[in-house]
Order: C-alpha cells, then sequence, then structure tokens
C-alpha cells in the first residue's frame, strides 16, 4: 500500500490506528510484569497508544506510516525471538 492510498483510506487509516493501540496496550502491561523486555522503542510504543487514544486529532499520519513501513517489522522480530527464548 503506498503512503498516497493510506491517506485517502480514512477507514484503513482508523483500523491501524486501532492495532497500534493494542499493540501499545499490550506493551504497557508487559511493562508492568518486566520492565527490561529487550524491545526497541518500547517507552515510545506505549506513548504512540497514549497518543493514538487520548490525542487522536493530533495523530501524525506520515508517522504512522513510517512505522508501518519499517518499525512494525523490527517489532515482529523481537517478539518472535522472545517467543523463540520463552517458549
Amino acid at each position: 500500500m503506498l503512503i498516497g492510498v493510506y491517506l485517502a483510506n480514512f477507514t484503513k487509516r482508523r483500523a491501524l490506528e486501532r492495532e497500534i493501540s493494542i499493540i501499545g496496550e499490550a506493551m504497557n502491561k508487559r511493562l508492568k510484569i518486566d520492565s527490561e523486555i529487550p524491545i526497541s522503542y518500547k517507552k515510545v510504543i506505549v506513548a504512540l497508544r497514549n497518543k493514538v487514544i487520548h490525542a487522536y486529532d493530533t495523530i501524525d499520519n506520515e508517522l504512522i506510516w513510517k512505522i508501518i513501513k519499517k518499525d512494525i517489522t523490527v517489532l515482529l522480530l523481537e517478539v518472535s525471538l522472545l517467543l523463540e527464548i520463552d517458549g
């Protein structure tokens, strides 16, 4: 999906914001159990969740797009590695 398509589709933007908020909530709960969990930008993930939930009118769509295109892949890899260790 190109950024223009993303920006033009309100429903997809809101759906992705919802998924980001769920990830942020899960990270927040996990940090309460183990604040040293080896996840990059863990506090940024929680802060973004808070912004999506509480300040939705100031969401930077280009930042969300960057997260989708770049950062989610890193998070997926880190979580996969943790699951291998714990599993």
